[in-house]
């Protein structure tokens, strides 16, 4: 019932507003993409608000031309939608935006969402915000092109890390086979996202290698990132994207954390579980969220050693 409100509510609306997480990943990009180029065909107002640029892997999904990135504008919209965003903060400064909204519109899957909006509809069994965006376009009518496939189906392929994860199910294929037939180019999106890298990724990835602790009898991987680090790579902050699965690929590793540590005091960190240990749990301590098998949170101002600790000691608990 409630998701036939909000398509009502987002079918009246003339201008609208999307808004996926800060530092948005493959499906709170496609999903956020794939929803503004569906309601442009309803000749609707849309404005994709994002905090940072597109990572340089997902420049070549349509729908870029609705994308602004936020500066300090506060412009009023009839809805706000944030989509595969676990609580406010991960708005970061746009929340300034969905606040001034009279109707304001929450879809995630995360299992830790704080349900923030006026309208939230949380499905914690999507395997991504993208499955939840494609049954919201095929109840509101809207025809299927390539355009809105291909970006649907890299928030599908993302999040489900090429339909490997546990988190695939046979919903998944099935959507996923309905959007190949309306010519996603699964060969062209899975050389561009899995298959390329830059060289910097490659010099990151080798400086993660050296900072890498194995802990707890072979069951805790560690990585942390400095700026001096990130420098010394000349990296940017989306190549540090995937780095965890280092220490979740070796064989006996439950739990791998990245914990990125900033100059301006701020502290990242990103957490893996490979079957039974529920990092989102590990994450809410913290102030975070996610999903059973991958999480993370953010401390501003941040001792890094007594953030380690921490972790290690819950994570420990859980093991």
């Amino acid at each position: 019932m409630i998701m036939n409100k909000i398509n009502s509510i987002i079918s009246e609306a003339k201008s609208i507003a999307i808004m996926p997480h800060i530092s948005a990943d493959g499906d709170a990009l496609g999903s956020s993409l794939a929803l503004g180029i569906a309601l442009k065909k309803l000749n609707k107002d849309i404005t994709i608000y994002l905090e940072e640029d597109i990572p340089y892997i997902y420049n070549f999904l349509p729908g870029t031309e609705l994308v602004n990135i936020y500066s300090a504008e506060i412009k009023k919209y009839d809805v706000v939608v944030a989509l595969d965003t676990g609580d406010m903060k991960r708005l970061g400064k746009r929340a300034e935006i969905f606040e001034a909204a009279p109707i304001t519109i929450n879809i995630d899957h995360h299992t830790t969402n704080s349900e923030f909006a006026m309208y939230n509809y949380v499905q914690t069994g999507a395997a991504a915000v993208g499955e939840i965006v494609y049954q919201m376009i095929k109840d509101m009518d809207i025809s299927f092109d390539t355009d809105i496939s291909t970006c649907l189906y890299v928030a599908i392929a993302t999040d489900t890390g090429g339909f490997r994860y546990s988190n695939t199910t046979s919903v998944t294929h099935q959507i996923a086979g309905y959007l190949i037939n309306k010519g996603v180019d699964v060969a062209e999106i899975s050389q561009r996202v899995f298959e390329s890298t830059s060289f910097e990724r490659v010099k990151l990835t080798g400086l993660a290698i050296k900072s890498l602790e194995i802990l707890e009898n072979g069951k805790v991987a560690l990585v942390v990132l400095t700026d001096d680090i990130m420098n010394e790579a000349g990296a940017k902050e989306e190549e540090t994207d995937g780095i965890v699965n280092l220490g979740r690929n070796i064989r006996g590793v439950e739990v791998s954390v990245v914990l990125r540590k900033k100059g301006n005091g701020e502290i990242k960190a990103n957490l893996r579980s490979k079957s039974y240990v529920d990092v989102s749990a590990i994450a809410n301590m913290f102030k975070g969220g996610g999903h059973k098998k991958a999480a993370g949170f953010r401390v501003e101002n941040g001792n890094l050693e007594e953030i380690k600790r921490r972790l290690l000691e819950d994570i420990k608990e859980a093991l």
